[in-house]
């Protein structure tokens, strides 16, 4: 009952009201050990499976509550893949993509999501990938929820050859592939690959 009662205080501090209940369902219906974790710089969430343990999912603890949810939703999937086909399909497969999208229609709904982040969310889910970072219409409108500084600016959205400061150091924004950016450091002239959604500070 201790338990049950923790995981519900749990989702409430981190999930979009309307979606409390849906998140603690399947919780409940799959009993799966439940972290929120500090921030990690290379991921949002993980799902772990071990023989003889309960599976694992940890989801950090500095996501506003739609990007909270979309990386809860993101790891019961691979937990649902995991307990049907065990570890015999690719991590961000089809059956993944299945797995992720159903779980995802209940709450793709303006009570629990803006409008503006539904919209992209909307698009995201025909074909979701392994990141929502990766899906810089949903990225933007996510962190975008984050009410950002007003003095900065996805990078992506820079024209190139502008310069903007990033951990204290200053770049050149160059051409974009794919979810990443070629700069260049001023004081190098280095090359770096930066995030497409990474929020930086324009000079």
């Amino acid at each position: 009952m201790e338990a049950k009662r923790v995981m519900q205080d749990v989702l409430e501090g981190h999930v979009p009201a309307a979606s409390v209940e849906y998140c603690y369902h399947l919780w409940e219906r799959y009993q799966f050990d439940f972290v929120v974790s500090k921030p990690r710089r290379t991921r949002l969430g993980d799902f772990r499976a071990h023989p003889g343990y309960r599976e694992c999912i940890t989801v950090n603890m500095n996501l506003n509550p739609y990007n909270f949810l979309i990386t809860y939703l993101h790891e019961v999937a691979h937990l649902e893949v995991y307990r049907t086909y065990k570890r015999r399909q690719p991590p961000h497969g089809k059956a993944w993509k299945n797995h992720f999208g159903r779980l995802l229609i209940p709450v793709m709904n303006e009570a629990t999501f803006p409008a503006s982040v539904l919209t992209s969310l909307q698009h995201y889910a025909k074909n979701p990938t392994a990141s929502t970072g990766t899906h810089l219409p949903l990225m933007r409108a996510l962190k975008n929820m984050d009410a950002p500084q007003t003095d900065r600016i996805m990078v992506s959205e820079l024209p190139e050859g502008q310069l903007f400061r990033l951990n204290q150091k200053v770049f050149v924004r160059g051409s974009l592939r794919r979810t990443r950016v070629v700069c260049v450091e001023n004081a190098s002239q280095k090359k770096y690959l930066v995030a497409a959604h990474a929020w930086v500070e324009k000079i």
